[in-house]
C-alpha cells in the first residue's frame, strides 16, 4: 500500500493543487475498504465517498452537485463544502468541509465518470466480477435492503453501459488474502520502477 501511495504523491496535480485519484468499480467490490486503508497510507488523506453525494431520487444523476460543491473549489485551491446525503432520512444534512489536501481519493460507483475524468490525476478500479461484487452486497446490506438493490442493480448496469469506468483505469486493484494486488489498467503503462505487477501488503495488524 504504501509504495502504491508513494507514487500517487508523485503524480502532479490534477484538479487545482490537488492530486484527486479515483476509486471506481461495481456496488460491493470492496471501494470503501480499499479507500480507507489508501488514504491511511497517504497520511490520512481525505475521501470523498459519492453516497454522500448521490440520493435515493438521483443514483446516478449527481454530476453537477459533485462538479459545483466539490471539483470547483478544489480547482480554486478552496476548501469544499458538499452537502451529505442521509439515506436514513432521506434528505441532505449540513454542509461537511474537504479541504484541498495533496491528495484527495473520491471512491463510489461513477468514480471514473467522463465528466469526473478530467479533474482525475489517478484512476482506480477494483477488480471483481459484478455478480461476486453485488453477492457480497446484498449479504452485508441484508434482506431489508432487497428492494433496493434490485432497483441499485438496473441502474448500475444502465450507468456502465453508458459510462463505462474500466477502459479508463490506470491500474487494476484486486483484493487478495493478505493485501492488495494492483496491476496496470486499460489506459495505465508501468514506469520504470514499477514492473508489470506490484503486491500492496498490508501492515502486521491488518
Amino acid at each position: 500500500m504504501h509504495h502504491l501511495a508513494s507514487r500517487l504523491r508523485r503524480l502532479p496535480p490534477s484538479c487545482g493543487p490537488v492530486r484527486l485519484i479515483g476509486v471506481d468499480g461495481y456496488a460491493g467490490s470492496g471501494k470503501s475498504t480499499f479507500a480507507g486503508r489508501l488514504a491511511e497510507a497517504l497520511g490520512e488523506a481525505p475521501v470523498l465517498h459519492l453516497d454522500d453525494i448521490a440520493s435515493h431520487d438521483e443514483l446516478f444523476a449527481w454530476t453537477g452537485r459533485l462538479l459545483t460543491q466539490v471539483i470547483e473549489p478544489l480547482h480554486r485551491g478552496e476548501t469544499a463544502n458538499y452537502t451529505p446525503y442521509d439515506w436514513r432520512v432521506r434528505r441532505f444534512g449540513p454542509p461537511r468541509p474537504l479541504p484541498p489536501s495533496p491528495v484527495v481519493l473520491v471512491e463510489g460507483v461513477g468514480a471514473g465518470r467522463r465528466a469526473l475524468r478530467p479533474y482525475l490525476a489517478h484512476l482506480l478500479w477494483m477488480e471483481v466480477a459484478r455478480e461476486e461484487a453485488w453477492a457480497r452486497g446484498r449479504s452485508r446490506d441484508g434482506e431489508a435492503q432487497r428492494e433496493f438493490w434490485d432497483r441499485w442493480v438496473q441502474a448500475e448496469l444502465r450507468h456502465f453501459a453508458e459510462d463505462p469506468s474500466r477502459p479508463y483505469a490506470d491500474a487494476l486493484v484486486r483484493q487478495l488474502n493478505k493485501g492488495y494486488e494492483v496491476l496496470p489498467g486499460p489506459m495505465g503503462t508501468p514506469g520504470p520502477d514499477d514492473g508489470v505487477t506490484h503486491r500492496e501488503e498490508p501492515p502486521a495488524m491488518w
